[in-house]
């Protein structure tokens, strides 16, 4: 059974070129075009993609051991053709390492199950790409 659980984030500009978007529960995040240190909406969706199945596999393995190293890193190509601008060759690189013992190796050994699964039906944001899912945009 589908959720159905709307969720909303809302923006504000607060600069040139410069945005602070807020979710319900009050945080707030600054982004902007890339001329300074804030992300780019871009590198907000490599970050989202890799985020979401951090949470998923963190949540399965550290059940079992906390990890030594956790590290994940989104690249992707940026394109633009006849489609307009996109991306393309998306690829999260998950770097883990568990201590050495007994709960690591449990760890260890769910850890390819915790990646598959997140990949092909946890992770809410990469299954929104894959899948292509439409945006409508509707102008107030």
């Amino acid at each position: 059974m589908a959720e159905n659980a709307q969720r909303t984030v809302s923006l504000q500009r607060v600069g040139e070129r410069r945005y602070v978007a807020t979710n319900a529960r009050g945080g707030e995040l600054p982004f902007g075009q890339g001329d300074d240190g804030d992300f780019t909406p871009v590198e907000l969706l490599l970050t989202a993609i890799a985020g979401c199945s951090a949470i998923d596999i963190d949540l399965i393995t550290s059940r079992r051991a906390e990890p030594e190293k956790f590290e994940m890193v989104t690249t992707a190509n940026k394109i633009r053709d006849e489609q307009g601008n996109r991306l393309e060759d998306i690829e999260v690189s998950i770097r883990i390492r568990f201590p050495d013992g007994e709960e690591g190796d449990a760890a260890r050994e769910v850890l390819p199950d915790a990646v598959a699964k997140s990949h092909d039906r946890l992770c809410t944001v990469s299954r929104t790409v894959e899948i292509g899912t439409p945006i409508a945009m509707r102008l107030d």
